[in-house]
């Protein structure tokens, strides 16, 4: 029997080409990007440290995280902030062989505290155009509505996404789920759907397995998290008739006490319930690790085998949003890549 170790397995998920598919861009804001804007832009925060500012990321839930992420985005002012942040990100994607990214952003976030819409965006898509020529990274932007906001806010929200539809590609939800069911928002994700945006949303991740259900109802084509599914049997059978895709996010769900451990991570049972499970980053700095160290910990919490970690790098490309010709392109190199390992093991 051949033996796969950590090393060996650290190697191919290195060499492995990949999607992701469930990243905020605000949340890879690193805490040297903290200070930086900060200082920049004369911004009063509770940190004079990269150290003081670590300390501060001790979650007990996800609403203790929010309020730390939603107070950190304070720094952020400028189109030249959101440029050098996506940039920021698309350098450590292309460390971790991302060669095609579904970009999430909160514009709610900022335009509540008088940043332009235009600002937010325009720094952003001009740092993906530029990461696409220096790195080869392909990507789609997805605007995402604040859950805990109201409908008209995320309507008129929909409205300003209409005028970049050629830059924006899907509509998402996200922020805090208690309270804030995915069916609040029906007539947002039907508008969307007739603007022809792809439509996903954060659904399960704390709230309940029912929500998974309603953001189903909504018809979108993604889950993100969907991890509470696994409580409901007949719900999970559903999900896997449907081969729907869940962007799990291992070391999010660890850091905010959704998983109690990654030895119980409930990867393989997605799998064989037919979902197409995809492995993410989420909020990278906050929650210690860019996504081939989500693949690392998972692989290594549930003894994955080779073949199990290249079909969720498979899984990635299939489920993104891609065009498909850019799809077989990444899937033909991820078979070379698989063809190499086992030619060498």
């Amino acid at each position: 029997m051949i033996m796969h170790s950590p090393p060996m397995i650290s190697s191919l998920i290195n060499a492995l080409p990949k999607a992701e598919l469930h990243i905020h861009v605000e949340g890879t804001l690193e805490p040297e990007l903290i200070l930086e804007f900060a200082k920049k832009n004369k911004v009063q925060i509770p940190y004079n440290s990269v150290e003081e500012i670590k300390k501060a990321y001790r979650f007990k839930n996800l609403e203790d995280f929010l309020n730390l992420y939603y107070s950190g985005l304070r720094v952020l002012k400028d189109e030249d902030d959101f440029y050098t942040l996506t940039m920021n990100y698309l350098e450590r994607a292309n460390e971790n062989n991302i060669r095609h990214v579904e970009l999430s952003f909160d514009p709610q976030a900022h335009t509540r505290r008088g940043v332009k819409f235009e600002d937010v965006i325009e720094g952003i898509h001009s740092a993906l155009k530029d990461g696409k020529k220096k790195y080869g990274i392909s990507w789609l932007l997805i605007l995402s509505i604040l859950r805990d906001l109201s409908v008209e806010d995320a309507m008129q929200t929909l409205s300003k996404a209409e005028e970049y539809k050629d830059i924006i590609g899907a509509i998402g939800l996200d922020s805090s789920e208690f309270g804030n069911p995915p069916s609040k928002f029906k007539k947002v994700f039907e508008k969307a759907k007739t603007l022809g945006f792809h439509r996903v949303a954060h659904a399960g991740e704390e709230g309940p397995p029912s929500y998974i259900h309603e953001a189903i109802e909504l018809g979108v084509e993604r889950i993100d998290h969907g991890i509470r599914a696994i409580e409901d049997e007949k719900l999970m059978q559903e999900l896997g008739k449907m081969r729907i895709a869940f962007t799990l996010c291992p070391l999010s769900n660890l850091k905010l006490n959704v998983v109690k451990s990654l030895e119980n991570y409930p990867l393989r049972e997605f799998s064989k319930a037919g979902i197409m499970v995809t492995i993410n980053s989420d909020d990278p700095p906050y929650f210690g690790g860019y996504i081939n160290k989500n693949y690392e910990e998972v692989a290594k919490a549930l003894d994955l085998k080779p073949e199990e970690i290249i079909e969720i790098a498979k899984n990635s490309i299939i489920a993104s949003f891609a065009p498909e010709r850019r799809k077989r392109e990444i899937l033909r190199k991820i078979n070379k890549v698989e063809k190499n390992y086992l030619d060498n093991t």
